[in-house]
C-alpha cells in the first residue's frame, strides 16, 4: 500500500509500507511494475532516500527497490540487529522483501554498509542474483581492527571494531538533530567530511540530513553497546546493531563468497578521493591514535591502518579466479557516494553493467 513518507519523495518515486514476516519497513519504487528488478541497499547513517535520484535515474526496462534497513529510517524500531550474526540480519531481511513481491532473481547494489550485505548475499543466496553492484562497498574483511589484505585482527578479541568506533559527540548532535556548520562534530559537516569530497554539496543535502536523523539510536540500534578490551584502543565489539555486526569478528569469511556458485558478475565503483573506505580510512582508529586523540597507540607495527581497498580488491581477485568476474571503475574527484556526486559517471557504468554490456 502506498502511504506518506515522512520524507517526501522525488516524482517518479513511489513510497510504500511493506510487512514481511521479518520486517515492516518503508520501501521506494521505481519503474514499471513488470521491469526487471534492481535492489538497492543503503549505507551507515543513510536510508533509501539516498538512493532516490538513482532510481529515477533507471532505464525504462527496470524496476527499482529500495527499502530502509533494519536500524535505519522508518522501519519497525523494534527490530534490531543481532549483531553476533554479521550482515544476517540485513541479508535475510532483503530475501524475505523478495519473497514477498514474489521476485524470484534480481540485481543487487549496495553502498558501504550495503555493499558488505552484498557479500553475505551473494554467498549465502548467489542463485537469487542477475548481478552485483559495490559502490565504495566495505571491506569484506569488515571495519576496523585488521592489518593485511587477508583481514588478520590486530588481537584476539577483535580490538578496534564495532560500536565503539562511533563518537559520542557524533551520536550526540545526532540525537539533537543539529544542522549547524558550527560544531567540528555536526552531521551535517561529518557528511561533508568524509561522505562527499568538498566542496561539493548535493542539492538534497537537507533530505540526506533527515535521513540521517532517522537513524535508531541506542545500545541495541547506533552505536550499538560496547565491550572494553585490554588491548588498544581499549574496546572490541558488542552484540547489538550494525557497527558491531560489520565487525571481522561476526562477518562471513570472503572464501564462502569465492565458494559459492553461480558466481554472478560483479561490478566495483568506487570514488578516487573516498576518505571512508581507503586504506588510510579517517575513520579508522588508527587515524586518531596517530593525532594522540586515542592515547597508547602502540604503532603501525602492531596497529597499522586497515587495507580497506587492498582487501576489498583481494577478496575480488580470489572470486574471479574461482570462475567469477569482477570490474573496478575508479571515479576521479569524488568522495564516497559515486552515485550522488558523480550521477552522470556512475549512471554511465552502471547501466551498461544491469545490461550486460560491459
Amino acid at each position: 500500500m502506498s502511504y506518506r513518507s515522512a520524507i517526501p519523495t522525488l516524482e517518479g518515486v513511489e513510497a510504500r509500507w511493506v510487512a514481511t514476516p521479518r520486517l515492516a519497513t518503508r520501501v521506494l519504487f521505481s519503474g514499471p511494475e513488470d521491469g526487471e528488478p534492481v535492489l538497492f541497499l543503503h549505507g551507515n547513517l543513510s536510508s533509501a532516500t539516498w538512493w532516490e535520484e538513482t532510481l529515477v535515474a533507471l532505464p525504462r526496462r527496470f524496476r527499482g527497490i529500495a527499502p530502509d534497513l533494519r536500524g535505519f529510517g522508518e522501519a519497525d524500531p523494534e527490530a534490531v540487529v543481532d549483531a553476533t550474526r554479521g550482515m544476517g540480519d540485513f541479508a535475510e531481511d532483503a530475501i524475505a522483501l523478495l519473497n514477498h513481491l514474489r521476485i524470484e532473481r534480481a540485481h543487487l547494489v549496495g553502498n558501504s554498509l550495503g555493499g558488505v550485505i552484498v557479500y553475505h548475499l551473494l554467498a549465502r543466496y548467489p542463485d537469487r542474483w542477475w548481478t552485483a553492484t559495490l559502490v565504495g562497498p566495505g571491506s569484506p574483511y569488515g571495519f576496523g581492527g585488521t592489518k593485511d589484505e587477508r583481514g588478520t585482527p590486530w588481537f584476539p578479541d577483535y580490538a578496534g571494531s564495532g560500536g565503539g568506533l562511533f563518537s559520542p559527540k557524533l551520536i550526540g548532535r545526532i540525537a539533537a538533530r543539529d544542522r549547524s556548520t558550527e560544531h567540528r562534530f555536526s552531521p551535517r559537516n561529518a557528511l561533508r567530511d568524509l561522505v562527499y569530497k568538498r566542496p561539493f554539496v548535493p542539492p538534497r543535502e537537507e533530505a540526506m540530513l533527515d535521513a540521517l536523523f532517522q537513524v535508531h539510536l541506542g545500545e541495541k540500534a547506533l552505536p550499538g553497546d560496547v565491550v572494553r578490551s585490554p588491548n588498544w584502543p581499549y574496546f572490541a565489539p558488542g552484540r547489538w546493531g550494525a557497527t558491531n555486526a560489520l565487525s571481522p569478528k561476526y562477518l562471513l569469511r570472503p572464501e564462502e563468497l569465492w565458494r559459492a556458485e553461480p558466481k554472478v558478475p560483479v561490478l566495483w565503483v568506487r570514488g578516487a578521493d573516498d576518505v571512508a573506505i581507503s586504506d588510510r580510512a579517517a575513520s579508522d582508529p588508527v587515524t586518531f591514535g596517530e593525532m594522540g586523540l586515542i592515547p597508547g597507540w602502540p604503532g603501525p607495527e602492531v596497529c597499522p591502518h586497515q587495507p580497506m581497498l587492498k582487501q576489498t580488491r583481494y577478496a575480488l581477485e580470489r572470486y574471479q579466479e574461482a570462475g567469477g568476474r569482477y570490474w573496478e571503475v575508479v571515479i576521479p574527484d569524488c568522495g564516497h557516494v559515486a552515485f550522488i556526486e558523480r550521477p552522470r559517471e556512475f549512471h554511465a557504468v552502471f547501466h551498461a553493467h544491469l545490461r550486460g554490456e560491459l
